[in-house]
């Protein structure tokens, strides 16, 4: 189970994927690898409308989405339009089609590495946590992330080197962060993104999401 902290415009898609083989030696299938480029033939498409509205997700809690903070999905289409995008994994690839071409961020985490509860809520003030091998950190501080027993480990723009994915990884955690404003768009990116791990002989299961009421 997941639960959201109120927030008047996340529409999280979230989903788990078990793999018959760790993702060390689940190499990408051909017909997915083909897709890692932008232009490829797909069924979602981006626009500015989805790049806005994301930025406006982002953007309620105080965070500043621009520059190095910018969402994934930006970074993504940035490396592939230069013709940098590489295979790494199955989980990884999948997800990478479909945020490059759904234009929304995607989180793939290792779901063995993450303790319940779990749930998405705003960063805290002076937050941060480290994001990659070489130890930079990113600011969380209003910035919507998931949190486990430990603390925040993934969001819209960087997930925590602690809970990513990686070649032992055989089960992992899938979040699609989508605005209420994009609801069918997030949902169908969320069912694509399902349907292209399955493809690759994934099982996927659902994680029920429970939305905390406001107080007062």
């Amino acid at each position: 189970m997941l639960t959201l902290e109120p927030h008047p415009l996340l529409q999280l898609g979230a989903f788990t994927a078990t793999f018959p083989d760790p993702l060390g030696r689940a190499e990408s299938p051909q017909w997915l690898r083909d897709l890692l480029v932008d232009g490829a033939a797909t069924p979602l498409e981006r626009g500015e409308e989805i790049r806005s509205s994301v930025r406006a997700l982002l953007r309620h809690g105080g965070y500043k989405p621009t520059g190095r903070g910018k969402p994934a999905s930006e970074y993504l289409l940035r490396t592939a339009q230069q013709g940098a995008l590489r295979s790494i994994n199955v989980a990884v690839d999948a997800c990478n089609v479909v945020s490059l071409h759904s234009g929304l961020p995607i989180s793939v985490l290792d779901l063995d590495l993450l303790e319940r509860p779990l749930s998405v809520a705003l960063g805290d003030p002076n937050s941060s946590y480290t994001f990659n091998p070489s130890g930079q950190k990113i600011s969380l501080d209003g910035l919507l992330c998931l949190y486990d027993a430990h603390g925040p480990c993934a969001n819209a723009v960087k997930d925590s080197q602690r809970t990513k994915a990686h070649d032992a990884t055989s089960r992992v955690l899938a979040l699609v962060w989508g605005s209420n404003e994009l609801q069918e768009h997030t949902q169908r990116a969320t069912a694509w993104y399902r349907e292209l791990l399955e493809r690759a002989r994934a099982v996927c299961a659902d994680l029920p999401l429970v939305r905390r009421e406001e107080e007062g």
